[in-house]
């Protein structure tokens, strides 16, 4: 009886606790800039580790998710991660089917037209080869007329397009790019000499090296920053007032060690660009 008696004393505190808690918690941002209100959607490909993958029991993991789940506390919201592969996310966004693409999306001019961007973190692209390859990599020329893979309709593609021309402007021959949903289906072609080299994000093709699955030459290519993608307005603020202050008591230093990316050196984040006119 008296364990009874404690066990419902414990469960009416929880509930007290709860209660005062969702009380105190306020919405930063309105009902109706939210697909689904108190939910925040993001749409998230759990194939690019350290940013966000999946673990051994099938669960979420990486600096991506940790960093959105703590942001949606701070904006008193549920925080949903839908997964699928990167080339439906931008006409997902425009058409929305969810709130925010979370996958680390690059900053650029034409997406800071089409989306509110919130940058979080700087990257750049890293070129690597099969550890057992022939082909050694010393600068960007050495890959001119080289069959390589990349993840299609990215950011990584993009720049090595842009490379491709720079290699046609001196007369060389332009990267044989060929083009994968995922870095799996891109490090097993690799693997099995489809390919001669590779190109993804530095933390990524850093991944793929500490499992002894490539060897990375050129790192540091194209850097910029990464972004969070918003459709709306008001909630790419409310996340950028959550990332400040979730910089501000340290505990956005403690994610970027715990993940080994890098961070930006501002105090505070604020949307980048026009947004969408």
């Amino acid at each position: 009886m008296r364990v009874l008696k404690v066990l419902s004393a414990a469960a009416a505190m929880a509930f007290a606790a709860a209660t005062v808690e969702a009380q105190t918690c306020a919405l930063k941002v309105p009902a109706a800039s939210l697909i689904e209100a108190g939910k925040w959607q993001m749409s998230i490909n759990p194939t690019l580790p350290p940013q966000q993958f999946v673990d051994e029991k099938g669960e979420l993991q990486g600096l991506n998710v940790e960093l959105a789940r703590e942001a949606a506390k701070r904006m008193c919201l549920e925080a949903v991660f839908l997964r699928m592969d990167f080339p439906p996310m931008i006409p997902g966004l425009k058409s929305a089917r969810f709130d925010t693409i979370n996958t680390g999306l690059f900053w650029t001019d034409e997406r800071s037209k089409i989306f509110f961007l919130v940058p979080y973190a700087q990257q750049a692209l890293s070129f690597y080869t099969d550890p057992k390859g022939p082909l050694k990599i010393e600068t960007l020329e050495d890959l001119a007329g080289k069959v390589v893979g990349v993840e299609s309709a990215t950011y990584a593609e993009r720049k090595s397009k842009e490379i491709n021309d720079g290699f046609v402007a001196k007369g060389l021959k332009p990267m044989d790019l060929r083009t994968f949903s995922t870095v799996t289906e891109t490090s097993a072609a690799l693997r099995a000499g489809q390919l001669e080299a590779a190109v993804n994000i530095g933390e990524t093709a850093d991944a793929l090296a500490k499992r002894g699955i490539a060897k990375i030459w050129l790192t540091d290519v194209a850097g910029t920053d990464i972004t969070f993608a918003f459709r709306d307005k008001a909630v790419a603020e409310g996340f950028a007032s959550a990332l400040t202050a979730i910089k501000a008591d340290g505990s956005y230093d403690k994610l970027f060690d715990k993940f080994g990316m890098t961070r930006l050196k501002a105090p505070a984040f604020a949307i980048r660009g026009p947004g969408p006119t």
